[in-house]
């Protein structure tokens, strides 16, 4: 594949696709995934069986020692049912962010896409520091752009099959050296791709900004760069109204997640409504364009099918949710088709 043939096209796990047979679409989920830190992986504990009985103890992170396999979305079956359900849900199509350090698993979002008839657009290039192989510390950017470049243009992780958009790309905070060399890459890639690009931030407010301005600096465009995780980053309107301003698309892709406890970090999580509030002020000042949703799943108790909301959610409680707090259906669309329809497009 050149980039002549995908300028104008989106780039799905089974091939390119005309923009416009993209409909809604969920910017940021991990359909197969292990985000176990990689020093747990060896670790053949994995704690009990999820059930309805502890699901809340395994998702509220105390109470139970051991829930490992909370963190591996490894059962394609099982994916291939909520994918499914998604789409009975109105969803269309899936942004699959699963890149390296998390095991990704594209010839299987290939069986996941072709039993499903949902478009599933792969990411690629690297996940946070602690999840990279120790091998990256001592790669130059060029060899990373070049590993990126290929993972769009050839194929990616050993498959001939190809990824749509490079992300997540991973940063902490404080960012480490090697982070901030995938990024400089990642920005080298989309320069020769043509793709869009989607940043994990550090679990700090400024970080967001950080990267808006470390990619201005380095002389590239903002864009066509999705900055993910801000409904756990950010919490006032100032930040961020100035981060929107400085071009980048928000995603708030942890719908779904309703209660203030959050184990990551320590924060109040804001719930659904106050998601759309901030949206709303997002809009309210010109930035329609630039915000998109999404779920981020990458545990199991976050699907149906071991008592969570599913990939539906969106689809099937918001935006009804949407519709009752005053959203019109442009900006409904904007926001689950248009937006990422534009992003997802190789220019």
């Amino acid at each position: 594949m050149t980039r002549d043939e995908l300028k104008g096209k989106i780039q799905t796990v089974l091939g390119p696709i005309a923009p416009e047979a993209l409909g809604r679409t969920l910017m940021h989920e991990h359909v197969l995934c292990d985000i176990r830190p990689p020093t747990t992986r060896g670790d053949n504990d994995l704690g009990p069986e999820i059930t309805l009985e502890n699901v809340w103890q395994i998702n509220h992170g105390h109470g139970l020692k051991r829930a490992g396999r909370k963190y591996m979305l490894d059962l394609e079956d099982i994916a291939t049912r909520e994918v499914r359900m998604m789409k009975h849900d109105g969803g269309d199509a899936i942004v699959e962010l699963t890149c390296g350090g998390l095991s990704p698993d594209p010839k299987g979002l290939q069986r996941i896409a072709a039993g499903t008839g949902v478009h599933l657009i792969m990411g690629c290039g690297y996940y946070v520091n602690d999840y990279q192989d120790p091998k990256n510390q001592g790669r130059t950017v060029d060899d990373f752009a070049a590993e990126m470049t290929g993972q769009i243009l050839d194929g990616a992780w050993g498959t001939d099959v190809r990824a749509g958009m490079i992300g997540e790309i991973g940063c902490t905070s404080p960012w480490t050296d090697t982070e901030k060399r995938v990024m400089q890459a990642a920005l080298i890639a989309a320069a020769e791709t043509g793709a869009a690009i989607n940043v994990h931030p550090g679990r700090d407010p400024d970080q967001p900004q950080e990267v808006a301005d470390f990619i201005k600096a380095a002389g590239h465009s903002t864009e066509r760069v999705v900055i993910s995780h801000i409904d756990r980053t950010i919490f006032d309107e100032e930040r961020l109204l100035k981060l929107a301003d400085s071009g980048v698309t928000i995603e708030f892709d942890l719908f779904g997640q309703e209660a203030s406890y959050y184990g990551l970090s320590d924060i109040d999580m804001p719930n659904d409504a106050t998601r759309l509030k901030l949206i709303r002020a997002l809009i309210s000042h010109g930035h329609l364009d630039r915000v998109v949703i999404s779920h981020d799943i990458c545990y199991r108790t976050r699907l149906a099918s071991f008592g969570g909301h599913g990939y539906g959610h969106i689809f099937r409680n918001v935006v009804p949710m949407m519709k009752k707090r005053g959203y019109s259906e442009a900006e409904i669309d904007a926001i689950l088709v248009h937006t990422p329809r534009r992003l997802l497009t190789f220019v």
